[in-house]
């Protein structure tokens, strides 16, 4: 039988007949299904015509099932199990998930937001696996909608709707420069950051538009790098008297670790919101509610200490 012939069938009567085969009575089936006698006499017909079988025979007062009454019976109690357990509410518990989620994000907070909130997410959930994809900004709806994407991590470019949103934090900029660099122990002028050699490190499309508009009276910067990780800078910081443009709190995260000297933009710039957006078919999913509280809650915190810290943004 074709899955479309099943489903022209109804299937509680499957349920009735496992009432019926366990009370043995017409009136007490009748009580368990919440119908009247009259109408439970009349779902047993509909079963027989069903299954071609009287099902039953009488005893005195009793209902006999009949041989294919019991071998129905039988074969449809596990299926019946399955989809009472499905249909009963449980309350989710992260520790015993075990499913997967697949999650776009960018470069920027793949390296200075995400794994710092890894640790709580496996410490609630040792089970689960997760899996990052690179971020795709023109393809966002596609990604969520029909790629089996489950969350994005980024800064949205524009509106995300009908995709849902929530706010992280803002993220800032800032410059890096070398220890070395002739400005490190000076204040950083509009002028000096215009006419000095740059590099560009995890800045996204959208961010780089934020900064040139910015600068739009400006003569063009000289730009001689850009790309997603700083160790590509870090090969030519020392060689030439380098700006590096990153995302704030990456400087927060990489200025100790490789002598480099925090300067703040010398001109007005605008920090910019970083959030986490999903498709309405993953927004009920109890799992993905988890996910999702868990990262907003860690990266959240995490956005505003080094805010806190040290005034980024």
């Amino acid at each position: 039988m074709e899955l479309e012939e099943i489903y022209r069938r109804d299937l509680n009567l499957l349920v009735a007949l496992k009432v019926l085969v366990e009370e043995g009575s017409v009136s007490q089936a009748a009580v368990r299904l919440s119908l009247s006698q009259s109408a439970t006499s009349r779902v047993l017909g509909r079963l027989r015509e069903l299954l071609n079988d009287p099902l039953f025979t009488r005893q005195g007062q009793r209902l006999i099932p009949t041989r294919k009454a019991v071998e129905i019976c039988k074969q449809i109690d596990q299926p019946l199990e399955a989809f009472r357990q499905l249909l009963t509410p449980t309350e989710f518990n992260p520790f015993y998930c075990n499913e997967r989620f697949l999650i776009a994000t960018t470069d920027y907070a793949m390296q200075t937001i995400l794994p710092y909130a890894l640790p709580k997410v496996y410490q609630l959930a040792p089970n689960i696996s997760l899996e990052f994809a690179p971020l795709q900004h023109e393809n966002l709806f596609k990604q969520l909608s029909t790629d089996k994407v489950d969350m994005a991590i980024c800064r949205p470019s524009g509106s995300v709707a009908p995709l849902h949103q929530d706010i992280l934090g803002q993220v800032g900029v800032s410059c890096l420069v070398s220890k070395q660099h002739p400005l490190a122990s000076h204040p950083l002028s509009l002028e000096d950051y215009i006419n000095a050699p740059h590099a560009m490190i995890a800045i996204s499309d959208g961010v780089k538009a934020l900064l040139d508009a910015a600068l739009i009276n400006q003569k063009a910067r000289r730009m001689v790098l850009r790309a997603y990780h700083l160790e590509a800078a870090l090969a030519i910081v020392d060689s030439m008297p380098l700006i590096i443009t990153v995302p704030a709190d990456l400087a927060y995260l990489v200025a100790d670790r490789y002598d480099l000297v925090i300067k703040p933009l010398p001109f007005a710039f605008t920090p910019f919101d970083y959030s986490l957006i999903w498709h309405t078919r993953c927004d009920t999913s109890e799992s993905q509610q988890w996910l999702r509280s868990v990262l907003k809650e860690e990266c959240g915190k995490l956005i505003a200490k080094r805010i806190e810290d040290v005034g980024l943004g």
